[in-house]
């Protein structure tokens, strides 16, 4: 049994090259082999956002604060709000972020395969970003 203490671990600034706007990573949990679950809580700025990005064996976010949204490829985003979740199903190319006027926060959980958890893909463009929301 391993037990981290709240505020053992720092917030870490996501990385510019996967990530557009101010984003922080706060680790919940990274299991060590054979385990394979990871999960940290993402705090986006307002206008922040992944770049598009894929799971090899999905992902769930759960919202717990703020309005976000989230997009498949070649869809209109949707927006999430605290309380929602999504799943993500394997190999499906996404992105998620706040919305333009607002923050959001959720806990991304997902499984490695092979050590590797998201596999990322270019950054999510001005356009793209901009779609109306498809609710």
């Amino acid at each position: 049994m391993k037990i981290t203490k709240a505020g053992s671990v720092p917030a870490k600034k996501a990385p510019s090259e996967w990530f557009t706007g101010t984003v922080w990573q706060n680790p919940i949990v990274e299991a060590p082999e054979p385990a394979r679950v990871r999960a940290l809580t993402v705090t986006f700025d307002p206008g922040a956002r992944t770049a598009w990005h894929t799971h090899p064996l999905g992902q769930t976010l759960h919202v717990i604060s703020g309005i976000g949204l989230v997009a498949i490829r070649n869809q209109p985003p949707e927006l999430i709000e605290a309380g929602d979740n999504v799943w993500i199903p394997p190999g499906q190319e996404h992105w998620h972020g706040a919305t333009a006027d607002s923050s959001m926060a959720h806990i991304a959980i997902q499984e490695a395969l092979d050590g590797r958890v998201a596999v990322w893909l270019e950054k999510v463009s001005e356009e793209d970003y901009s779609i109306p929301t498809a609710h």
